[in-house]
């Protein structure tokens, strides 16, 4: 019903900048939640930002936290996660995210592909 596509990914050098999208398609609701995941090798996913698709509040992780910058735009139904300032330990497959409550006691995930990030040391 969602699908999620990413693009952006890539190879950067510490200190840069990337860019990632993640286009939306399908049925949306208002109050859904999207957001970015990442994982690195031989470790959990973690959380990194989100941003409601309604409104303007906006959650990072102490990790990317004044570095990452989550945003959308409503038009194109894409959410952004601008990184800059990037360090090695930033290095991880990144999963958009879109969290559909439909009601308090239901809700839905769906996931992007997860493009690789490697920033060089």
């Amino acid at each position: 019903q969602v699908q999620l596509v990413e693009s952006g990914g890539g190879l950067v050098q510490a200190g840069g900048s990337l860019r990632l999208s993640c286009a939306a398609s399908g049925r949306t609701f208002s109050n859904n939640v999207m957001g970015w995941f990442r994982q690195a090798p031989g470790k959990e996913r973690e959380f990194v930002a989100a941003i409601k698709w309604s409104g303007s509040s906006t959650s990072y992780a102490d990790s990317v936290s004044g570095r990452f910058t989550i945003s959308r735009d409503n038009t194109k139904n894409t959410v952004y996660l601008q990184m800059n300032s990037l360090k090695p330990e930033a290095t991880a497959v990144y999963y958009c995210n879109a969290h559909l409550v439909v009601t308090t006691n239901l809700a839905h995930d769906y996931w992007g592909q997860g493009p690789q990030v490697t920033v060089a040391s």
